[in-house]
């Protein structure tokens, strides 16, 4: 029984703290105001901004996607799903032949099956994927937590710029296409 004294003092600080959430006002105003003297962020009403470059929704660059597949190919989830067709253009320079490039006519990703790892983001040679800071994207039926490249896209606007690096560093910053 030698442990009893250390419990009874961890009960104390416990109910203590309690009552401080509880009652912020102490016992001059003993009415119960649990949402004043909590610590916690009272979600629906107050929002915290989110720490920076912080993991929210995917982002998707239309412009600069080639239809490589590199991020579906490499997401441990299969949620990434794309299409795309090839198609002639013109050439660069004149006498030249025309170019084969890839068109994208599909990219959708399922949200319902992603676990937010950022490999397709990593891998994308071509910076066409890039994180945004929202976290309420929720739905009222899982179907509609497949987001196509439209709704993908609309996420571009929310995209923070890079943070500088380090004094020293011989990296180029990098920029979000806008």
């Amino acid at each position: 029984m030698p442990q009893m004294p250390g419990l009874i003092k961890g009960l104390g600080v416990t109910f203590k703290t309690m009552m401080r959430t509880l009652f912020p006002d102490g016992a001059k105003n003993p009415i119960p105001r649990p949402s004043v003297g909590a610590q916690t962020v009272q979600y629906p009403h107050e929002k915290e901004s989110p720490a920076p470059r912080a993991r929210g929704v995917i982002a998707l660059h239309e412009e600069n996607c080639t239809s490589c597949m590199l991020c579906a190919r490499e997401c441990p989830d299969w949620c990434i799903y794309i299409e795309g067709h090839k198609y002639l253009a013109p050439p660069r320079r004149a006498g030249g032949s025309p170019r084969q490039k890839n068109a994208l006519d599909r990219f959708d990703i399922d949200y319902s099956l992603c676990m937010y790892c950022g490999i397709c983001v990593e891998v994308c040679p071509f910076d066409a994927l890039f994180w945004t800071p929202e976290y309420e994207f929720s739905e009222l039926k899982i179907a509609d937590l497949l987001h196509d490249k439209e709704r993908l896209g609309e996420w571009m606007h929310t995209v923070p710029d890079f943070e500088e690096y380090e004094a020293g560093s011989e990296q180029k910053v990098k920029k979000v296409p806008r």
